[in-house]
Parts: C-alpha cells; structure tokens; sequence
C-alpha cells in the first residue's frame, strides 16, 4: 500500500514539474478605448510564423511549442493600428501578456480616397479605365498599397491584366458580373465604413471562401457582430468626382439578447465633378442585422441600397485638348442656363443577403448565403436620324477636317479658322438648336413624322440569384481544408428607350437610319415615345454552378497548398425584336422565270438562340518556404479554364443570335468560341526583419482563346456601324513587382514599389466584321486560310497590349508622430505607356481594296510599317502629399484626412485608342498626310491638381 502511494505522489509530482517546464506564450487583447476584449485578433510570432487568434473574450495561447530565445510578437486586427512586441521565450517558462490594447487605425481613413477613385472611374464601359485598387485597398503588402494608392489615378494594372481576373464577393457571394466579368464597384459605392472588413486573397495565393481569379479575390464581410460597438459620422469634400459626401454609421456590438445591427446612410452630390459637367448623384443605405440562436447558429440580413447618377466624359484628340484643354468634355451644353450632360451613367441594384453561420465546433463551420440582386443599369445618349451629328467635336467641326479638303488653291484656310474660331468660342451641344430642330421639322426616315433628335437610354435591367455554401475544417494544428458550392442564375433584360423627345410632338420611328429598315419587323412603322422601348430589345440568361476543393498544410520550415475548381456556364440569348438587318429572303420565280416574290429564309434575331456550354477547369497550388525567419521563398502556379464573359460571346446581341465564330448560322472557318485558357506562375523572395520588410517578385502569366468585341461606326467606301470581332486572342504577361519599406525611426518611414512589365499579344488571331450596310452582308464560300470576304488573319503579334502604364515606380515616406499626427509624400514615375491598335488596320484589310480583294496599287509596305508603329505616351511623373490628425477626447476620436493629388500639376495621357475608321491603307496614308490628323486617336487624360479632404468623429 505504501509503495502503490508512492508511485502516486511520484506521478503526480513528474506530472506538476512536467507542466511547470512548459513553455507557453499567452495574453488577451482588449480595445484601447472601451477596453473591451477583441475577438478574431490575429497574433504571430514573426520569425516562424506561427499564429494564433484571440477567442470570444480575447485571450489567446500558442498550441505548439514556440521557437525560444529573442522573438517579436506581432498583433494585428482590420482596423486597428498593428502592434510589435519584442518578447524572449525561454525553456520551460510562460510568457504572458495579458490585457494587450489596441488603438483604432486614425489613419484607416486613407482608403476612402481608394474606394471614391474605384467607385467612379470603375466600368465606365468607355473611359478606358479598367481599376483594381477596390481588390486592393486591404492588403497589407507594401507593393499592393502602393498600387492601390499611389498607381490607380495612372489605370494602371497589376500585372496588366484586367479587374475581371480578380474575385470580388460579398459574404461569399461573387458580385463580378456575367456581362464584363468585373465588379461593378458602385453598386455599393459610398459605403466606406461597413465594407473595411474584407478577407483579402493575392495573386494565387489560397483564399477561404472561393477558387479565385490570377489576381486573387476579396471576401466583403457584412456579418453584424463582426463590426465595432459605436457610430462615426464623416464630412469629405473633394473636386475629384463629387464634392460633397456626408455619412453617417452606426453599430450595436453583439447585445446580451444575441441580436446585432449595424446601419449607415451616405449621400455624394456635385455639379461637376474636375471635369466639365460631371454631375453626380448618389444616395447610399445599409442594414445588416444579426441574430445568434446559440453558440451553433447564426443568422444575418444583409441589405445594399446604393443608387447613382454621374454625367461622362468625352475621350479627345489632341487636337481637340490643345484647343480646349484636359477638362474638356463634348457630351454637354447649355440648356436653360445651365450645363446638360447627354451622356448621363445610372445605376440602381439593390442587394439582398441572408447569410447562415454553423460553427460545429471551434474546428468545424459551414457558411451559407443566398442573395438576390436586381435593378437597372442604363446609359443615355443622343440619338439623331433626321438630323445631323450634334457633337461639338465631330470631325467635320474642326480645324483639320477644314485643312484636309485641298483643292487647287491648297487648303481651306478660311474655313478651319471659322471652325477653330467656333470651337474656341463654344465647342458645346447646341440645346436650343435641338429643340428648334424638333419644333420645326419633324421628317424622320422614310419622311414619316419622327423627331429629328432624342434623348434615350441604353438600358440593361439584371436579375441574379444566388446561392454559396463554404465549408472550413481545421483537421489539425497544421492542416486546413476548405471547400464550397456555388450557383448564380441571370436573367438580363436589355433594351434602348426613349427618355426625351426633346421638343418634339411627335416619336421616334423605329428605323435603323443606316439601312432604313424596321428595328423591329413585329411591329412595322412603330412610332415610340417618351418611356417607350426601340431600336433594340432581347434577353440574355445566365447560368453557372461551380464548386472548389483546398487544402492548406503548415510546418516550421514549409506551408504548401492545393486547391481545384470545377464550373458549368450556359448561355442563351432571346430576341423580342424581330431585326430587319437579320431577316434574310429569296427569290421566287414562276415557271417562266419571272420573279413574283419573296420568301423568309432567315430570322436571325427573335426567339431564343442556340444554348452556349462551357466547362471550366481550375487547379493551383504553391509553397512556402522558410530559409529563416527573415528569409522566405515563395512560389505559386496556377491552370485556369473559364467561361468568355457575355459580352466577347456575342458579336451584335443587340440584333442577332450571332456569337463568336458562328454568323446567320453558318461557322466561320479558323474560328471557334471555347473556354479561355490561363497558364499563370510567380516566384518571390521575401525579407522580412523589425526595420526592413521587401518583397521581390517575378511573374509570367499567358491567355490564350480569349475574344475582344468592340464596336465603332466607320466611313469611307463601306459606311456604318461596325462590330469587330477579334477571336482566338494570345496575350503574353511577363514581368517583376518590387515592394520595399523601412522603419529607419520610430516616426519615419521609407518606402518604395516598383513594376516593370511587358505585355504583349503573342499570336496573330482573326479578325472579321458585321455591319448593317450591304457591304458588310454577303459572304463567300471559298477559304484560303486567311480571308474570308470578311474575316482576315490579323498581324499583332508581339504589339503592346494597352491599358495604363508597363512600368511603374514609386518612391516616398511616411511621418508619425507621437501626438497622433501624420503626413506622407510620393513621387511616382510611369512609362511604356501604349495606344490600344486597331486590329482590323493589321489585317489584310488594310492592304486590300475591299471591292476586288486586289492589293492596291499604290500600297508601300515601308510606308504602312511607319502608318502602323504602335504609338507609345509620353513618360510622366506624379506627385503626390497626404497626412491627417486625430484628437481622443473622452471615449471619443476626431480627425481629418486630406490628400493632394498631382501636386505639381501634370498634365499627362492615361492612355488612349486608335479610331477604326480609317483602317485601310489609302484613307490612312491620306489621313496622316496632312498637318494635323482628322481621325487621330483618341486618349484619356489623368487630372490636374486635385484634392480631398476628410473629417470624421468616431463615438
């Protein structure tokens, strides 16, 4: 008995001595302000990276055995201001850092100058600006900051490649859309404080809730109890888009009764905005409301209610800006007294959500959310049959139109100093010639009574469901899987209608004023009025049913990851006009050989099309590897399949069932609509120490399949509205991205980005054209492998794909003072910056006389490679200063933000477009023969001096 209680106390003793060695790193975290406990407060140990989160009352404790000897411990929550630690871990002992505070980031205002540039400049479908600093604007990488920052007022694009290669969600739920493949940042536009906490995934890195895109993806979380007890109310001005915002936000917590909310209202309004006429009007609602039935479940309502009007602007020759300058905008005039935009951008597309959250165990969680959008898009324009063009700065209104038309005297002097004079002195729309148009003649086509002008919107009415479940599973300390189910259903109603008659008593006939025939063969001689649908009517449906697969591996030395993806899209078109363009006959004849008649061959525009399949493949994965703890290595790589977006499948969905490859029903040889390909690899090599933090990386990502449709009008010897299609498109994206900041003072900082890339189109695809003129309208059976009547081999190879700047650089530092005062500069430098090419000009098309197919005569192929250099924009430098203060008084903070863009005034070119009128050789020699062009590209000017101010109280 003695010695069975000996052996006891002997246990229990090795037990006790066994538990007194062990090394333990623990603490909890509390608000600096309320000292509440902080939940979700990621806590790591810098040199191995291991981490740990606080739990529901902010403590948190390391499960394995930490590294010992001198290590930093590094504290970092959304929101809050990141904190460092400098611990030392011995054997055996616990270190404990209990009641750790967390202040509220006074400098997190800074990412309202990211989302007020995404939310205006984002899918303006033609300004030329394709954004991505919304998907940035949380990361915490110096290089992505800077990107977001200091790179977006340039359009510059990380790795060149668009916004539509990076996932956006909400609660999990992909809000990029079907038709552009991009996020459609506005629709919850002025919302700033309720979408700060995102879950942000880079490059190809693994993300929690979706497979993502090459550029990484974001996940919104709206979730009530997830944001911080209390309100804030903000003042901004700014002379960017708007000039005024005022918000106001407020957030319950998680109350005793398990019920959360968090509301907020903001409005943005203006004028006009840096440029001319840019009005803006924007309200914006927000209601996200929380129930925890108990520690298993929970429910949350999530509703978005942002609508907005903003008046667009022209892009402009040079001609046009050195008459008139940057912030000249052709779309207005004076009615009234005051300034009218035609070209008027709204959007309105409520956001429901109800989100369900099971939590099985601290391991296991299942996360589900339905969501519903619907609402309208629309754009308006000035449409004029009767009349001729009412633009300020059509070509046949400038200098150069007048000095192009030589005769025997030379050119026409007099005339291009009339215009230029005109254009000097006003240069706007003529309003008030109009509506004298309308009042006093009313033949339209076919001379029926119709209005000479109108006012109407292009109109896209969207209606999408959908559905996302995710589910996360922490197998062990160091292994992590995750996957999810997703569907989205579209129905997407497009249309044009009439919002202004303009004056007139009378419609509008519905008649293609090109081809003089009916838009719509249904209902022939249709007159529309004001809130009446024509020229075009259809529906696209949208279905997509993916699902992912990840897993995540974590050791000492080495974090690996795989994950794959699986997508199912369908597409189908309905046209509820019957085309007079798309209806084809035949001839009939009597047995004499007498024609008698006609008879219908072809309707290719009413009832539904052909269902489009497509299935997508994914699959990356990359590591991790850590030389030291300072040293790191890096490496992802990733094959993607995926669907084309709806708008480079359908060549003319506003007339005909056509898509790519496939016209009246019969197949283009050489061409074939598929699935995109994406072959995509990075490499970086990371430092990171208590001073200097770096990152360098290379890249290399190659697309292959992809289409581009665009539309232009076009003269010469065929006129019109031409679609041009450019199928079976290879691009090339090769390059580095360097990212560097040092903490040389505990108030200074240093920091600088680099990206040089080249990109380029690496294959030389077709391109073809459809037109309603006749000319456009017959097609040969023969092929020779390169030209179809119509279609032609392109020769773009190894041209520059445009689409801001190919390099990038920039350098600046940070000050901090103690006394919650701070202020910044940077200087930012761009270069190989390129005009987007006219497919079409490096086609046989271009060399051919379109009448025989001959090579003309006078063609000189030294003269054409000078006619077709790409042209390459002046290299540019933007400065820009930003800094704010905040005062804590009570429990409360006040402080300012205000940032100087442009400091220096710049004034410098974006990017820009050639026009496609002139793509072949002899209207093009003519054309760039003269002093100055007629039909010159088009470009995008960046803004002048321009500012933002800040001010918010936060309670």
């Amino acid at each position: 008995m003695k010695k069975l209680l000996l052996i006891v106390l002997l246990g229990v003793f090795s037990t006790i001595s066994a538990l007194a060695q062990e090394t333990i790193v623990k603490g909890s975290v509390v608000d600096g302000v309320t000292n509440e406990p902080l939940p979700e407060v990621t806590v790591t140990i810098e040199a191995t990276q291991q981490e740990t989160k606080t739990d529901g009352l902010g403590f948190f404790k390391f499960s394995t055995t930490p590294e010992l000897g001198e290590q930093v411990l590094v504290i970092t929550k959304e929101g809050y201001t990141t904190k460092r630690f400098p611990i030392v871990i011995n054997e055996g002992e616990t270190v404990d850092l209990t009641g750790i505070s967390m202040d509220v980031d006074i400098t997190g205002q800074q990412d309202l100058f990211t989302i007020t540039l995404t939310d205006d400049e984002l899918n303006d479908d033609d300004s030329g600006s394709d954004n991505i600093s919304g998907l940035l604007s949380s990361s915490l990488d110096v290089f992505q900051r800077t990107a977001a920052f200091e790179f977006s007022s340039s359009f510059f694009r990380v790795r060149g490649l668009d916004s539509d290669n990076g996932t956006v969600m909400i609660n999990g739920i992909k809000m990029n859309k079907f038709d552009t493949g991009r996020p459609q940042w506005g629709n919850w536009g002025g919302l700033n404080d309720v979408v700060r906490n995102q879950d942000l995934s880079m490059g190809l890195h693994p993300a929690s809730h979706t497979f993502g895109g090459i550029l990484g993806s974001t996940n919104i979380n709206t979730r009530a109890s997830s944001y911080r007890e209390g309100g804030q109310i903000t003042y901004s001005s700014s002379n960017r888009s708007y000039t005024n915002r005022l918000m106001a936000k407020y957030s319950s917590g998680l109350m005793q009764d398990g019920w959360a909310y968090t509301i907020m209202a903001g409005r943005r309004w203006g004028d006009e905005g840096f440029q001319d006429a840019t009005l803006y009007d924007a309200n914006s609602f927000f209601a996200s409301v929380e129930k925890v039935i108990n520690d298993k479940h929970s429910l949350n309502f999530t509703s978005i209610y942002a609508p907005n009007r903003r008046g667009r602007t022209s892009p402009n020759t040079q001609e046009v800006v050195d008459l008139k300058g940057i912030k000249y905008n052709e779309y207005w005039g004076y009615l009234n007294g005051e300034k009218k935009n035609s070209r008027i951008r709204e959007v309105e597309e409520p956001i429901l959500q109800l989100s369900h959250y099971w939590d099985f165990n601290e391991k296991t969680s299942l996360n589900t959310t339905v969501a519903y959008q619907f609402g309208k898009t629309g754009s308006s324009r000035l449409d004029f049959p009767g009349g001729k063009n009412p633009s300020p700065a059509y070509y046949q209104n400038l200098p150069s139109y007048h000095l192009s038309q030589i005769d025997d005297d030379g050119p026409d002097f007099t005339s291009a100093y009339l215009a230029q004079q005109e254009f000097l002195n006003d240069g706007q729309i003529d309003w008030n010639a109009i509506f004298q148009a309308n009042i006093n003649d009313n033949s339209g086509p076919y001379n029926t009574n119709s209005a000479a002008y109108v006012l109407y919107e292009d109109r896209t009415d969207d209606k999408t469901l959908s559905v996302n479940s995710v589910f996360t599973k922490e197998i062990s300390d160091n292994i992590l899987v995750n996957g999810g189910v997703n569907y989205r259903r579209l129905k997407s109603q497009n249309f044009a209608e009439v919002i202004d008659l303009l004056g007139s008593n009378v419609g509008i006939a519905n008649v293609d004023a090109f081809s003089q025939v009916d838009f719509n063969l249904l209902n022939p001689g249709q007159v529309a009025n004001e809130g009446e649908k024509y020229r075009y009517n259809y529906n696209l449906y949208a279905d997509e049913l993916g699902g992912f697969a990840q897993a995540q591996f974590k050791y000492n030395k080495i974090d690996f990851f795989v994950a794959g993806s699986i997508t199912k899209t369908e597409y189908q078109r309905e046209g509820l006009y019957k085309n007079g363009n798309q209806v084809f006959y035949e001839d009939v004849f009597n047995t004499d050989g007498e024609k008698i008649g006609e008879v219908e061959v072809l309707d290719n525009s009413s009832g539904k099309g052909d269902k489009l399949d497509f299935t997508g493949f994914g699959a990356k994965g990359g590591f991790t590897y850590k030389i030291t703890g300072k040293h790191l290595i890096d490496v992802n790589g990733a094959y993607v399949q995926q669907a084309p977006n709806l708008r480079n499948t359908y060549t003319n969905a506003r007339e005909s069932q056509d898509y790519v490859g496939v016209s009246r029903g019969q197949n283009f040889p050489g061409v074939k609509l598929t699935e995109e390909k994406i072959q995509s690899v990075d490499a970086s090599y990371i430092f990171r120490s208590p001073i200097v933090k770096a990152r360098l990386t290379g890249f290399y990502t190659k697309i292959e399949d992809a289409n581009e449709v665009s539309f232009f009008f076009t003269q010469g010897e065929v006129s019109g509205f031409i679609q041009e299609t450019l199928a079976g498109v290879d691009k090339r994206h090769i390059g580095a991205e360097l990212g560097i900041e040092a903490q040389v003072t505990p108030t200074i900082k240093l920091k600088g980005a680099a990206s040089v890339g080249q990109y380029t189109y690496d294959n030389n695809p077709f391109v073809y054209l459809t037109s309603t003129s006749e000319d456009f309208n017959t097609r040969s059976e023969e092929n020779d492998g390169s030209v179809v009547n119509d279609i032609y081999k392109t020769a773009i190879k190894d041209y520059k794909i445009a689409g801001g700047p190919q390099r990038a650089y920039s350098v600046g530092f940070e000050y901090r003072d103690p006394d919650y005062w701070w202020f910044g500069a940077t200087a930012n430098f761009f270069s190989n910056t390129y005009v987007d090419i006219s497919p079409l000009a490096r086609s046989a098309y271009f060399t051919q006389d379109i009448r025989d197919g001959n090579t003309l005569s006078d063609y000189d192929p030294n003269v054409a490679r000078e006619l077709l250099r790409q042209e390459e924009i002046e290299d540019y430098m933007v400065v820009n200063l930003v800094g704010g203060k905040s005062w804590k008084i009570g429990d409360k903070y006040i402080g300012f933000f205000a940032s100087v863009g442009n400091v220096l005034d710049k004034e410098y070119r974006t990017g820009g477009f050639e026009q496609g009128r002139n793509a072949n050789y002899t209207d093009l020699l003519e054309d760039s023969s003269g002093s100055s062009r007629v039909f010159a590209p088009k470009y995008f000017f960046g803004r002048g001096a321009n500012y933002f101010l800040n001010c918010y109280v936060r309670f």
